[in-house]
This record gives C-alpha cells, structure tokens and sequence, in this order.
C-alpha cells in the first residue's frame, strides 16, 4: 500500500506519523520548526486520502510504514508519532532497527503486560481521545480507529519485550495527568527502552496541538543531542 504523504524540505529524513482519527495536517505547524530536514507525513491506512482497507491490523500500519522508509534514500530516518502512530512506531523500530535513527513517541497508548486487560485506560476515554478536534475536520474511516483501540486494549507482553530491544535513542513525551494515557504506564515505557528520555508536558494526550511551542522544543532539543 503506498500511503498518501506530503514531503517537503531538504535534509535528513524526518517522518512524521499522526494518531487515530488524525491526518497528516496534524502536523503542519510543527512541520514549519524543521528547518534543514525532509519532512514526510503520511496518512496512515484508513486515513485522510490513503485507502480504507476491510480490516486493520495494527502490523498492517508498521509494514506500511516500513515500504515507505524503503523507498526513501535516507538509511535511518528519524520516526516521530502521536498515540497509535507513535505506537506504529515503536513496532517498525522493533521490526527494522537499522533503519530508524531516532524515536519521538508521544504520548503512546501502551497496552497491558498480560492480566491487566484495560492498559489503565478506558476503551471510551481512547475513542473520544482519538476523535478529539472534531471529526467535520477530519476524514477516516471509523473502523480504523475502533480497530486500533479494541488490539491496543489487548494484553501485548511481546510487545514490552520488544522495546528493550530497541536501538535508537529515544525520546518519550508523556502529556502527564489529563492525558487518559497514564503517566505511571510511560515510566514503564519509557524505562524499557535502552536509550529513552522521559518529558512531560502537563497539557493532555494530544501535545503537539494544544502546547506546540513546548513540543517543538523538546523534540528539536532532542533531536539536536
């Protein structure tokens, strides 16, 4: 599937993958604090204009990702995602470590270990998280996002497995308590990486969109080593 992407700039790569019920719009203003980088930002499958599949799998989403890092002449692009791109991230990063150089995650739903079957978060705070922005802006296909939430709600203990396996440096953004994403469940990510930093921006789930200044800083100071 070859997704629908805006790609400007000149530079290193930097590809930017938006959350659920998103697009790639998501990431304009933040686009405009890149100076110096080729900026990618797909849409994601079931997104703005890339195709509506009849199922989801969220591997379906990483090996999306992973063709178009394929097509790109950059051998380790700096991936950034939001919530299930962020987790869309993590799974390429596992899957291709050579061909990552750096990882954003903000605010990513992490899903339970095993036993605990909720993650610390409700099925309806992620939808109406992913729906937050209002939908008449937005144009994707509802079982995409629902898809996600019911996989990302399951017990993943593979998953946690795979990021202390993880080779790029990373940077894990927490949006603090009036995220739905726990702040406590991001320590246990961000601590299962090898090469992780742990920021958090008190401002909710959706960071790059309700406190842009704060984030661009934090990823460009991160980015800059």
């Amino acid at each position: 599937m070859r997704l629908a992407r805006s790609d400007t700039g000149t530079g290193p790569a930097i590809v930017l993958l938006h959350g659920g019920g998103s697009g790639r719009g998501t990431w304009d203003a933040f686009t405009r604090d890149l100076t110096g980088w080729r900026v990618i930002a797909p849409d994601l499958r079931g997104h703005g204009e890339s195709a509506r599949c009849a199922e989801y799998p969220l591997d379906g989403f990483a090996r999306d990702v992973e063709e178009l890092l394929d097509e790109l002449d950059d051998p380790a692009p700096v991936l950034v995602g939001h919530s299930l791109g962020a987790f869309t991230a993590t799974l390429v990063a596992q899957r291709r470590p050579d061909r990552v150089g750096r990882l954003v995650l903000e605010d990513p739903p992490a899903p339970p270990r095993a036993g605990d079957r909720s993650g610390g978060f409700s099925r309806a705070r992620l939808a109406l998280a992913g729906l937050a922005g209002g939908l008449s802006r937005r144009r994707f296909d509802r079982n995409a996002l629902m898809s996600a939430i019911h996989q990302l709600r399951e017990p993943n203990p593979a998953w946690w497995d795979g990021l202390q396996k993880l080779q790029a440096p990373s940077l894990v953004l927490s949006g603090g308590p009036k995220s739905h994403i726990p702040p406590t469940r991001l320590e246990l990510v961000a601590a299962a990486i090898p090469d992780a930093q742990l920021v958090t921006i008190p401002v909710g789930h959706r960071i790059h969109s309700t406190a842009p200044a704060e984030f661009s800083a934090a990823v460009l100071r991160f980015l800059s080593g």
